[in-house]
Order: C-alpha cells, then structure tokens, then sequence
C-alpha cells in the first residue's frame, strides 16, 4: 500500500507554464518557460520540498515563482516578485511552504504560519492561525490544515472555496482556482467551490492517498499506486487513467504530474511552455 509523502515534503510541484522536481541529492530540475526567473534553480542544494505559484492560465497571469524548503528549515525563491512573494529569505523553522498566485506560505515548527506577497484578498490573513501542520494555496484563497485534522482557510470566498469549516479528519488539503480539496484519514475525498472543477465527482473517490488541484481540475492518487483526475480535461490534463506505480501527484493550471516509485515523472495535459518535458527527469523523491 502506498505511503504518502509528509506533509511539506512534496517532491513535485506543477504551474501555469513551469514544472519542479527534487532530486535525491537535494537539487532541483524543471522544465517549461522560465522567462520570470521561476526555472533559476541551479544553484539550489538540500532541498527536502518544492511549491509552485499560479495555478491558472488566463492570459495576463503567465509569471510564476518557486520555492524550495531545504532542510535546516529556510526558504528558497526565484521568479515573479511583483508582489514579494518570494521575500522569503528571513524566514527560519520552517517545516511546510505553499505557493500560490503572488502569494507564499510557510508553516513554522511551532505550528504558525508565515506568509508574503498580495493581500488584498485577505489570502495572507493567517497570522493569528495556530497548531498548522500544513497549508495550501489557490489564486485567491489559502487553507491551513490543523494537528486536529481541521482546516482553515482565508482570502477570497467568491465560489465557496473556503466553506471547509466543518470539515473534520483532514490529513492532506489542496487549493486550486475557485476549488479546495480535502483528504480524510480513512481516504475520502471531500470538497469546496467551483462545480467545473469536479467537486462533485471527487466525493465518490475511495482509497485516496494525496490530492491535487489544478486550475479547474482535481487529482486523487489512490493507495494503489493509480490516478483518478476529474473536472476540466480541456488539454488532457485528466488523462491518467493508465498510470501506475505512482507515489506522488502534481497539478498545475492545465497539466499534470505523477512522480513514479522508480523516482521517473509522468505528465498528461497541456505543453504548449514546455511543461510535460519531464521525460528525462530521474531520480526524483
């Protein structure tokens, strides 16, 4: 049975143009259009997790930024820092981070959360947010899963993205567009916000191990190693009904990533920046 990765170490990271992957020893591969600087990673050593920000595609949103969490607990980043999301080099603890449209999170080892970049959404509202284990980032909405399995959550409400108050038994959360995703310990899937981004059909998932959302797609890896994906498939991003041994998703604004237990990258979806070349990477976890 698989076992998923703990929470802030995710080995993969999928945006609007770009891909990331953390490599065994620590450094980073990407793949796709780094013309913000978000692919600036060479020099980047001991990296245990990497998060990607901008998870949707609309014409004017084409910039990015990257993360990556090493593991004396600082921050790394590169690209788009219009709104300095990537003033992240004070930051110190942390043991989770998050990326998301102009906006960066971080979990401390005390359980609260940091963050920098736009605010006026109220998405970087969370510092009175206490006992986090981990959190995640849409365009406009950021959640915070707490130790009790509870999950908060700020910024823009617009579709009902963050009507996750009741949610109980949570160990894994996933914010995308106008959509967040929850995972419950016994493997049920559960969900807020825009309908098209599959929100109802993920309900019926059973066995899920991680969760994903995309721009206006979501993905659910199983406890068997396969991929079930559901909303907008307009690209092929929902393609990975023939996957197998994976043990780690991704997804972006319309692609998606799945790290293979061999350490190799699968991608489905659009590629029209380069984003599914990932076929070479190796390595990975």
């Amino acid at each position: 049975m698989l076992t998923p990765f703990p929470d802030g170490r995710a080995p993969i990271a999928a945006g609007c143009r770009h891909s990331i992957g953390r490599r065994i020893d620590g450094t980073v591969l990407t793949a796709g259009n780094g013309a913000a600087g978000e692919c600036s990673v060479a020099g980047w050593s001991d990296v245990v997790a990497v998060a990607v920000g901008n998870v949707h595609a609309f014409s004017n949103t084409g910039k990015s930024h990257t993360l990556g969490l090493r593991a004396d607990g600082t921050v790394l980043a590169t690209g788009w820092n219009t709104h300095g999301q990537c003033n992240v080099g004070d930051w110190a603890n942390v043991r989770a981070i998050a990326a998301g449209w102009r906006i960066s999170l971080g979990v401390t080892a005390d359980g609260h959360v940091v963050a920098t970049g736009r605010a006026a959404e109220g998405q970087i509202a969370v510092d009175e947010w206490e006992q986090v284990r981990s959190v995640a980032c849409g365009d406009w909405h950021s959640l915070g899963l707490q130790a009790a399995g509870r999950v908060l959550a700020a910024g823009n409400n617009r579709a009902g993205q963050l009507n996750v108050h009741a949610w109980q038994d949570v160990v894994q959360v996933a914010a995308g567009y106008q959509h967040s995703l929850g995972l419950t310990a016994d493997g049920r899937v559960i969900a807020a916000g825009a309908k098209a981004s599959g929100v109802r059909e993920v309900t019926a998932w059973d066995s899920i191990a991680q969760v994903a959302a995309g721009s206006h797609h979501s993905v659910g890896l199983a406890r068997t190693g396969t991929v079930a994906a559901a909303g907008s498939n307009a690209y092929g991003q929902c393609n990975t009904q023939e996957w197998r041994d994976i043990v780690a998703v991704a997804a972006g604004a319309q692609h998606t990533l799945g790290l293979r237990a061999d350490g190799t990258v699968l991608a489905t979806g659009a590629n029209d920046h380069g984003q599914c070349d990932v076929h070479g990477w190796a390595d990975l976890a």
